[in-house]
């Protein structure tokens, strides 16, 4: 199964395209929607996107796990976890979108 990755500079180019501003100012206006939304999560707030889903960040305690190879116990720190839960419209859009080698069982 072969994996494709979008980039920013996919993103940049398809800003240009779509909007029609130069590269250079689709390239910013990226980069500020990008710092925006990373600057809201590292505060802890939300983020909302309409017909796309929404980000925030999560608290997590801390634990016990264990490691698989001795069984031996290992605390988990306390930490922070981004959590993104996709909108209905996405979640529809993803479902209804082509089947994949994978799914087709090839």
């Amino acid at each position: 199964m072969s994996e494709k990755t979008i980039t920013r500079a996919q993103l940049s180019e398809a800003i240009y395209q779509e909007v029609g501003l130069s590269r250079n100012e689709s390239a910013d206006l990226l980069e500020a929607v990008l710092n925006e939304l990373s600057g809201a999560l590292a505060r802890g707030e939300s983020v909302k996107i309409s017909s796309f889903g929404s980000f925030s960040v999560r608290a997590k305690g801390q634990r016990v796990g264990r490691n698989p190879k001795t069984g031996e116990e290992v605390p988990i720190l306390p930490r922070r976890v981004l959590v993104f839960r996709p909108s209905q419209l996405l979640k529809k859009k993803i479902n209804e979108g082509p089947v994949s080698s994978a799914k087709a069982g090839l």
